[in-house]
């Protein structure tokens, strides 16, 4: 491999201009299939086979118009009075020709909802009055035939008159079992119609009205331009004396790909190659590179969005990585030729040997976060999926921007990478045989005192495992309209109807039960009114249950269906465990347990999901590493470490993710007004894309280790050798993603805010604290069993030369021995 990318390095340094022409071709045409094939970006994620899918899917087929998705619309007075009936009027208008827009099932106008219940009420008041008089009535004549009955007694007239006595008392009796009847299916209504009544479309006030819309389609394929339709009808003309509001099940947040903390993070990256490489040009050369990959595999991502159904954080995904690795992997090329220009080593030469030095690692690392992105299909979670090969694809192009458009502009730019200072010493040394005029003996190291190992060791692992306890208390959740901006209309519509209906309105749950039917249609009827009344009773008898409405009765009698509102947000902890609860009961017996659905269930079925597959890709993930390690340092004791180094990063980063977002610690620093739960994939991804980046940093310090140990020095030297060889590169390298990914912490978006914390503080912690403070403590430690195989391990593995040592051996001119004419293209590349 490194021959290979020594002769693309140096066939795109001969090339230069074709090989940009090809890049910005590349260019062209990934936009022209965005241009051409993309489509909406979804705001929702699902996972087929959950249990909440899997009653959506039973709704859809037993009711027609159900199992569609919904959306709410919220509307309040602007002073907080009750709304005047030329409010209500032309809210009303509005409702009618919402649900007059494509793919709308259905809009409930709040005020003929209310008066439904009004008249509901009315009518229970007006037939228990009915009734109770006629019971008294009945009462008054059962008096009546009592006494004409004992009056026939006295008069000895009992047996003439018993005849006719005995039929007005069946009447009576009759007519008693009837009202009776209709006294118990009354308190049956007013009973349901009391659990119902806290579900409402008018605040108590009246000043607050909420629009359900129904969609035909399911909640996640609805797409955004039916959404903006129904908006359009409330937001194009608005009702005097009043504000509207879009829930966060309408309005659709569509994260920026380019924000002002974005291009700061890319400043302070611009600012690290300016210090480390010297020159304004070296250190536009990376993220220009960097920008093109970018745009590349974003615009790539972006039109597949026409045939794949994608998330809004997907491409915002892509981008984050390939901007951050793309500036890393061209510094590790352009750090590589630029120390070996300043040995006398002529351009051309350098490029070669830079890409097949360097540029191997680059290949290799990037391989590495390539086959962890793409491990994310094997969760058998398609957004997930569809998440890690986006951000492959991002990878694949920052590795080979980096190994063949950096060497062509290395090419254009020549000496010019380095600085006029750099060019003026250069000029002064001896260019036939490429020393530099500061040689001399090696560096004179010493090893570090075991002592301060031991200390280094034990507070790195203390460190870390004290900001990894938070992430004892994990929850995983999808964020709801509390998490969303204060001057969204999402937010604002979430803090209305918390304000005015209680916060479990914000995530009512659908709720399936069986019923038993009946031999005959009439006797199903007469079962089914009384055991939904039965099963309205049991959910409404939890705690944590606000409200519980009957909503429909399939056509047979043998399923009945429920809008149930929680007394707490559906992002809570209460809600999740209703949903459990629920799941887990069967109120009446041989008709199945409840089934529950609605986004809220949907989230945490996606939650729970999620969960369950992380153990299975973490086990996959840490055997990579193992594998990976091994090949590369040939040896048991670095693997092992270096893996529970990444262990503890990715807990410790996990513990960060936490603190702020979930216990809102810092909260206000990062924007953060409303911590909740953790974004549900969020475990599983940082999982992958840290792995990868783990792999990266202890490929670049170990390395260093491993060639100054191979090279004679002994064991603890040679730590002390290698991490001075790659400190400084692995540092800048750092810096750079944190300022990267620092940057998409601010992104009003808590989704890509949090992904970007996740990395950037996982990337400090792995850079900083693994692997330049616990991983040469514990190689010091170990000493010479740091390198330690068996012999029979050895003879099998496989040699990979992830530097490309094999490759200066095979050209000289790499140990700065060059030959005459070396020195003559050294000479001409001065002037």
């Amino acid at each position: 491999m490194a021959e290979f990318l020594y002769r693309l390095g140096r066939a795109c340094a001969r090339r230069a201009v074709t090989a940009i022409a090809i890049w910005l071709a590349l260019l062209v045409a990934a936009g022209t299939a965005f241009f051409l094939f993309s489509g909406d970006l979804e705001d929702s994620f699902s996972i087929p086979g959950t249990p909440t899918d899997e009653v959506e899917q039973l709704l859809s087929e037993e009711f027609s118009g159900m199992g569609g998705g919904a959306g709410t619309v919220v509307y309040q007075t602007e002073d907080g009075s009750a709304f005047t009936e030329e409010q209500q009027d032309a809210i009303a208008d509005r409702v009618e020709e919402a649900a007059e827009a494509p793919r709308v099932e259905t809009a409930m106008n709040p005020f003929a909802t209310e008066d439904q219940r009004t008249d509901q009420q009315q009518e229970l008041e007006e037939g228990r009055d009915e009734l109770e008089t006629g019971l008294q009535d009945l009462e008054a004549g059962q008096d009546e035939l009592d006494e004409g009955r004992a009056q026939a007694e006295a008069g000895g007239v009992l047996e003439q008159a018993e005849a006719g006595l005995d039929a007005e008392q069946v009447v009576i009796d009759q007519n008693r079992e009837e009202i009776e009847a209709g006294l118990e299916d009354l308190e049956q209504g007013e009973s349901l119609l009391e659990m119902a009544s806290g579900i409402r479309t008018v605040s108590e006030d009246g000043s607050t009205a909420l629009v359900n819309i129904a969609f035909t389609d399911s909640q996640t394929e609805i797409s955004q331009e039916t959404r903006d339709a129904v908006m359009a009808v409330f937001e194009s003309d608005p009702v005097p004396g009043t504000t509207v509001d879009f829930g966060n099940d309408m309005a659709m947040a569509m994260p920026s790909l380019v924000s002002a903390a974005e291009i700061i993070g890319v400043i302070v990256a611009g600012v690290v190659l300016v210090i480390m490489l010297g020159t304004l040009v070296g250190a536009g050369l990376p993220i220009l590179t960097a920008l093109v990959g970018v745009g590349i595999a974003t615009l790539i991502a972006m039109s597949l969005s026409g045939v794949l159904e994608m998330a809004s954080v997907t491409p915002i995904l892509g981008l984050m990585l390939g901007l951050a690795v793309g500036i890393d992997y061209a510094l590790f090329i352009v750090n590589r030729h630029r120390r070996q220009l300043k040995q006398g080593i002529d351009v051309g030469e350098s490029i070669g040997l830079a890409n097949g030095t360097a540029g191997n690692a680059v290949v290799f690392a990037g391989t590495t976060v390539l086959v962890a992105l793409l491990g994310l299909n094997l969760t058998g979670i398609g957004f997930l999926g569809l998440m890690g090969s986006v951000g492959a694809i991002s990878i694949a192009v920052a590795v080979f921007i980096a190994i063949t458009l950096v060497p062509a502009l290395l090419s254009l730019l020549g000496a010019r990478i380095l600085s006029r200072r750099e060019r003026a010493r250069l000029a002064g040394k001896d260019g036939a045989t490429g020393k530099d005029g500061d040689g001399g003996a090696p560096e004179q190291v010493r090893p570090m005192a075991t002592g301060r190992a031991l200390l280094q060791a034990a507070v790195a692992v203390l460190a870390l495992g004290i900001v990894a306890l938070p992430a004892l208390d994990l929850r995983l959740g999808m964020p709801d309209g509390s998490s969303e901006p204060t001057d969204s209309t999402q937010y604002r519509a979430y803090s209305v109807v918390e304000e005015h209906f209680g916060a479990g309105q914000n995530g009512t749950l659908l709720v399936a039960a069986g019923l038993t039917g009946g031999p005959t249609e009439e006797a199903a009827e007469q079962n089914a009114a009384h055991e939904q009344a039965l099963i309205a009773e049991e959910l409404y008898s939890h705690e944590d249950v606000a409200a519980v409405a009957p909503i429909a009765v399939s056509d047979d009698y043998t399923l009945a269906i429920f809008q149930v509102v929680p007394v707490e947000g559906p992002a809570s902890a209460s809600t999740e465990d209703l949903v459990h609860t629920f799941r887990d009961l069967e109120p009446i017996d041989g008709t199945g347990p409840l089934g529950v659905a609605g986004m809220a269930s949907g989230n945490i079925d996606i939650s729970a999901t999620l969960s369950d597959s992380l153990p299975t890709y973490l086990t996959v993930v840490v055997g990579l590493s193992l594998v990976i390690l091994l090949l590369v340092f040939r040896s048991v004791f670095v693997p092992v470490v270096a893996t529970l180094g990444f262990v503890l990063s990715y807990f410790a980063a996990l513990g960060g993710v936490v603190a702020v977002y979930q216990w809102g610690w810092l909260g206000g620093l990062f924007g953060i007004e409303n911590p909740g739960p953790v974004l549900n994939f969020l475990p599983t991804l940082l999982a992958g894309i840290l792995f990868g980046l783990a792999m990266d940093y202890m490929l670049f310090i170990g390395t260093g280790m491993r060639e100054a140990y191979v090279h004679g020095d002994p064991a603890r030297i040679a730590v002390v050798r290698g991490f001075h060889a790659g400190r400084a590169v692995v540092t800048a390298a750092a810096i750079i993603m944190i300022s990267v990914f620092g940057g998409f912490v601010f992104s009003h978006s808590v989704m890509i805010s949090s992904i970007g914390f996740a990395l950037a503080f996982g990337v400090l912690i792995d850079a900083f604290v693994v692997r330049m403070a616990l991983i040469p403590a514990l190689m010091h430690l170990a000493g010479n069993g740091a390198w330690w195989l068996p012999a029979w391990l050895d003879r099998i593995l496989p040699d990979i030369d992830v530097e490309g040592a094999a490759l200066e051996n095979r050209h000289p001119r790499a140990r700065g021995v060059a030959t005459e004419e070396d020195a003559n293209e050294v000479a001409s590349q001065r002037h």
